[in-house]
């Protein structure tokens, strides 16, 4: 994973606050809707920008300066337990 540690610890613990305050939105859900583990990954890290549990610029400013989407999004499959 290219995510450095401590980027890694931030996604983890503002994905994680996403999933405990909506707890509706969960992958069953998704999937029951037709849609992908892919996209409650990522929905999940949009609402978390959205509610402020990621600091400003974190994605773009951030994890965007070094690494892309595959590697972001094999941090949130971590954290989310998901394929």
């Amino acid at each position: 994973m290219k995510i450095k540690q401590e980027h890694y610890e931030t996604l983890s613990k503002a994905i994680k606050k996403v999933i405990e305050n909506f707890p509706i939105a969960t992958v069953e859900q998704y999937a029951a809707n037709g849609l992908s583990p892919m996209r409650f990954r990522w929905d999940c890290l949009h609402k978390a920008g959205q509610m402020g549990y990621l600091p400003d610029g974190f994605l773009c400013k951030v994890l965007y300066a070094y690494a892309n989407d595959d590697h972001i999004d094999t941090a949130l499959r971590r954290i989310t337990n998901t394929n």
